[in-house]
């Protein structure tokens, strides 16, 4: 892969967290993930193709009251895999704040995400009142 490539796949990644800083994860779906995208959570089952996956995003985002953070601590990459490290910050629609501190690992196609494996103590959603995914 060339310098420019890894420049260009860092900038989307940046894009792509700027996009979730500002709580605009649909739009971030419609941008920067492929129309076969394939997304995973821990070992669950994976979920296959951007509609199911926006549909998915949408349920989650139901449970969400207020988003109140989210911070890269980290980010690599290589060929056309990045990775990063996060924490999220927001409020259930029931009041309970949620903190959530994950990795992410994508795999990208022609400057979108063709897969992604997300990786989180799934003790950090399992209250019943909670955002379960």
């Amino acid at each position: 892969m060339s310098v420019a490539t890894t420049i260009d796949l860092e900038a989307r990644l940046k894009d792509l967290h700027q996009y979730i800083r500002e709580g605009r994860i649909i739009e971030a779906m419609h941008e920067f993930y492929a129309k076969d995208v394939v997304m995973q959570e821990n070992a669950n089952p994976p979920a296959v193709g951007l509609d199911t996956n926006i549909e998915r995003e949408k349920q989650f985002l139901s449970a969400v009251k207020e988003w109140k953070g989210f911070e890269v601590k980290s980010i690599g990459m290589g060929g056309d895999v990045t990775f990063y490290e996060a924490v999220f910050d927001w409020i259930a629609i029931d009041g309970t704040t949620v903190h959530l501190e994950q990795v992410a690992v994508a795999r990208w196609r022609g400057g979108k995400i063709a897969h992604e494996r997300f990786y989180y103590d799934p003790a950090a959603l399992a209250k019943p009142e909670c955002c379960a995914t």
